[in-house]
């Protein structure tokens, strides 16, 4: 290996032999599977963009005391989930750059350490990332079918222990993940993962949408203000619409590129959907650079304290 490869156990499946692999490749060889050549530059520019994102998340939540609730926590933690992402891409990116242009020169078994090191942190954010859109969803969720019972149900001490049992479960899963990547049962795990915090967050935001729509028909039928009603009941159904498309188009692709390496390794279409795996890793980048806008910058007692952050008025 001369140099790095983001999450390069998984760019191809291992459970073919040379030979096959081989053959399957020159099968493919058309220019729809030659993949997409996406340059460096856009891995650092999408990494740099989330990662002052999201930092600055994390600065406002610290620096406004109206901030420190259990739902803001979430948003915290997921925006450090997506730091990772960032901080894994820039890293490695930055390396193969130095290592590209001959600036830098690494041992291949240091080499290998740090793909292992980085793939670690990766599959880390991707779990915690996972972990926290759920949790979101969840809280959101008990703040409109339980908004009386609230503090009660989500009080700060279970926040802390969810907070802590998803980052030590995330760390702990990572590192199976990077010693036992060769078993199928383990791509099997992150895929059922994958789909059930799909299927959660469909449940939970579904009935939120079905609630906001009981509302809007109640609301016109008094004939009270529907307008004002309707643009608002309209507004929360088109924003849950728009968290469920943004996370399936990113991960999406991604998880089905796993699919694909258990059922069907040395299937010719599946060869060639594995030659886009950048476009992949891009997708989710890019989530990470769309997050804040749809769970933090929303607020407007948190856009309030990132201007004071900005013009730094600590």
């Amino acid at each position: 290996m001369s140099a790095l490869a983001p999450l390069r156990l998984l760019r191809e499946p291992w459970n073919t032999s040379d030979g096959n692999q081989s053959n399957v490749t020159a099968g493919t060889s058309s220019a729809w599977c030659q993949g997409l050549d996406i340059p460096n530059e856009l891995f650092l520019t999408l990494g740099l963009v989330s990662l002052v994102e999201n930092l600055l998340v994390v600065a406002a939540i610290l620096k406004n005391r109206n901030l420190h609730s259990p739902m803001y926590y979430f948003i915290c933690c997921l925006a450090v989930s997506d730091m990772l992402v960032s901080v894994s891409n820039l890293a490695e990116t930055l390396f193969m750059l130095l290592m590209e242009h001959g600036v830098l020169v690494i041992r291949a078994s240091i080499v290998r350490h740090m793909d292992n090191v980085i793939d670690m942190l990766i599959c880390s954010s991707v779990v915690s990332s996972l972990s926290f859109l759920g949790v979101i969803a969840v809280d959101r969720y008990i703040t409109i079918f339980y908004a009386l019972r609230y503090h009660s149900i989500m009080t700060l001490q279970r926040a802390v222990v969810t907070m802590a049992t998803i980052w030590l479960a995330s760390t702990v899963s990572s590192t199976v993940f990077i010693t036992y990547y060769r078993n199928n049962a383990i791509l099997l795990c992150l895929i059922g993962f994958f789909l059930f915090m799909l299927v959660l967050m469909l449940v939970l935001y579904i009935h939120m949408f079905a609630l906001a729509r009981h509302h809007l028909r109640s609301i016109s039928s008094q004939q009270k203000q529907p307008t004002v009603y309707r643009s608002s009941s309209l507004k929360g159904a088109v924003t849950l619409t728009i968290l469920l498309g943004v996370f399936f188009i990113c991960w999406g692709p991604f998880f089905f590129h796993l699919i694909l390496i258990v059922t069907c390794p040395t299937n010719p279409f599946c060869t060639c959907f594995f030659s886009y795996f950048n476009l992949f890793l891009i997708l989710i980048i890019c989530n990470s650079v769309v997050d804040p806008l749809i769970y933090a910058f929303r607020s407007q007692e948190l856009r309030r304290t990132l201007r004071e952050v900005v013009l730094c008025s600590w």
